[in-house]
C-alpha cells in the first residue's frame, strides 16, 4: 500500500476520533503543542505522522497508537477502489447525519427516518 494512502487512513482516524471526542483542531492542537494548521495537515494526509506525535496524540484523544491503523489491513486486502465503512463515517456529512439522527427523542420516529433512509438507498 503506498505511504500517501496509509497518511490518509491514519488522518481519517484521527478526525474521526477527535470529532467524536467533541475536540476542536485548535483544542486537540494546544494540548500537544502545535498549530491548528498542523493537525488539518495531519487530518488530510498532506503531513506524516511521526511516531513520537502520534504517541502524543493517541494520549491526548485517550486511544492506543494502534486506533489509528485499525481497518487498514483490511482496505489493503480489499483494495482502494472500495471505500471502508470507517472512511465514510470519517466524513463531515455522516458526522452531521447521525448527530442530527441520535437528536430525534422518539425511537419510533428514529425508526421511520431508518425506514425511510433504507429504502431511498435500496430504490435505484
Amino acid at each position: 500500500m503506498p505511504l500517501r494512502q496509509i497518511d490518509r487512513h491514519v488522518g481519517l482516524r484521527l478526525r474521526q476520533r477527535r470529532m467524536a471526542r467533541g475536540i476542536t483542531q485548535a483544542d486537540l492542537a494546544k494540548a500537544v503543542g502545535l498549530t491548528f494548521q498542523q493537525i488539518q495537515k495531519y487530518e488530510s494526509g498532506a503531513n506524516q505522522l511521526v511516531s513520537s506525535r502520534m504517541y502524543e496524540i493517541a494520549d491526548a484523544l485517550d486511544v492506543p497508537v494502534a486506533f489509528f491503523f485499525e481497518g487498514l489491513a483490511h482496505r489493503q486486502r480489499r483494495g482502494a477502489a472500495n471505500v471502508a465503512p470507517i472512511d465514510l463515517l470519517a466524513t463531515a456529512e455522516a458526522q452531521r447525519l447521525v448527530l442530527a439522527y441520535w437528536k430525534i427523542d422518539r425511537s419510533n420516529t428514529r425508526k421511520h427516518v431508518r425506514d425511510l433512509i433504507q429504502s431511498l438507498s435500496d430504490a435505484r
